[in-house]
């Protein structure tokens, strides 16, 4: 659920306009990107040359609670089916997006988490995953935009398991005791954000894991400027000094007085909790992260509104939503095993088991089956299926090293420092002019 970025940019067709069913979900999404390596090294454990055939390792992102069991439920689900092992190695999921790189380039483990799209493509690129193309031959139930978001040169990495959109998170019971009302455009937005800071609830804002604010910005920019000209902004092609990004950056201060104090010191749990704590009133998130932060018995308690409109011309027609999965690494001592693993997970039944536990995503696979889902979970497919473009998240939809080394940074001394946009467009201006003119990895 959570980002980081990768190889030269590869932009697909924009949306028609049309409304996409579930089926055609994700046929105008911009490309997701891939995470660039920081010190520490994952640490995987492989059973030397060989390993053993029968277990498969699998390297998981899913260190929250509620997806780790719905993941452990999958894998058993499996191991009963099949009489084999899945031995899960489990990180903290900020650890594992920072540290995949090298991990890769380690002792990974035969199977791992990871992300759709241009994420997934930029390992491909550098021959760290192992082609799957046989495996995608016998699935059935995937789009073929599903399909593009799993493809690399014409060939088959990737194995899309669920989705999950942003959009602004609230707690019902609040917003029915204290009167708010789910704004549909900015002006309303940003009085219910100052109507619950004097309340004493403001906006949950969190950025010490340096992704979370990215949600934000991605959505000013879609609502002020369009979907396109965040595809081309993401890919280098458009000048951060241009006053269509200074206008996000002044848009976006509009907020700061009602946002929580502290955000860069804290977690997106932190910022989650206290949603649930009703600390705060409501938060620019993706679905799984509040519904992760309450217990099973206060879900139904969440509701969501789409980010709202402040362009007309653009009205809320774009939503975020990013897809999550499975590739196998190149120096998996498991192949055959990690294939058979993969082939399960494509399957219907593999979905319906994890979100029996996880009704924070929603499955990619038509098959799968919703008729138990829940009013989130309805409302959220409802979302994505009725937008009109869906990106992936500015750090699955840009170069990793662009994300990771310059806009991370650039957001968190926004957030330190609202006032100076010029000098901030400057700077990550000059750093994009560096960046893209060099090839990536």
């Amino acid at each position: 659920m959570a980002q980081s970025s990768s190889d030269g940019l590869v932009v697909p067709e924009g949306s028609t306009g049309h409304r996409m069913s579930r089926r055609n979900l994700l046929r105008g999404a911009a490309v997701g990107i891939g995470a660039v390596s920081l010190p520490a090294l994952l640490s995987a454990c492989g059973d030397g040359p060989g390993g053993n055939k029968n277990e498969v390792t699998v390297g998981s992102n899913a260190s929250d609670e509620v997806p780790k069991k719905a993941y452990a439920a999958a894998f058993a689900a499996y191991e009963k089916k099949t009489g084999k092992k899945v031995k899960v190695n489990t990180k903290d999921h900020n650890d594992f997006q920072e540290n995949i790189n090298r991990y890769l380039q380690g002792t990974p483990d035969d199977v791992f988490m990871w992300f759709a799209g241009y994420r997934m493509q930029y390992f491909a690129e550098k021959g760290l995953l192992h082609e799957i193309s046989d495996v995608w031959s016998g699935f059935d139930g995937f789009s073929d935009a599903l399909k593009e978001q799993s493809t690399h040169e014409g060939k088959q990495y990737f194995v899309p398991y669920y989705y999950y959109p942003w959009a602004v998170f609230h707690r019902k019971s609040l917003f029915a005791k204290q009167g708010y009302e789910q704004p549909a455009k900015w002006d309303e937005f940003v009085a219910l954000a100052k109507k619950m800071s004097k309340d004493g609830t403001p906006v949950a804002f969190c950025d010490k894991d340096g992704w979370p604010a990215m949600g934000t910005f991605d959505y000013i920019n879609m609502r002020l400027n369009g979907y396109d000209f965040h595809k081309s902004l993401m890919a280098g092609e458009e000048a951060w000094t241009d006053t269509k990004v200074k206008n996000v950056f002044d848009t976006w201060r509009e907020l700061m007085p009602y946002y929580q104090k502290g955000a860069l010191g804290r977690t997106w749990e932190e910022a989650g909790q206290s949603l649930q704590q009703r600390k705060t009133g409501m938060a620019v998130f993706g679905m799984p992260h509040p519904g992760t932060q309450f217990p099973e018995n206060e879900r139904d308690d969440i509701d969501f509104f789409a980010f709202p409109e402040i362009d007309p011309q653009y009205a809320q027609d774009a939503v975020e939503a990013p897809i999550d999965g499975f590739l196998v690494a190149k120096k998996s001592k498991n192949v055959d095993g990690a294939e058979a693993l993969l082939k399960w997970l494509g399957t219907p039944k593999a979905e319906d088991t994890y979100l029996a536990l996880d009704p924070n995503n929603v499955a990619v696979n038509d098959g799968a089956d919703t008729s138990k889902y829940t009013a989130l979970q309805k409302k959220s497919a409802e979302l994505v299926s009725g937008a009109k473009q869906i990106s992936q998240f500015m750090d699955r939809d840009t170069r990793p090293d662009f994300a990771s080394t310059v806009m991370i940074k650039a957001i968190q001394d926004f957030i330190g420092n609202p006032k100076d946009v010029d000098g901030l467009c400057n700077s990550i201006e000059r750093q994009k002019k560096t960046i893209f003119s060099s090839p990536v990895g």
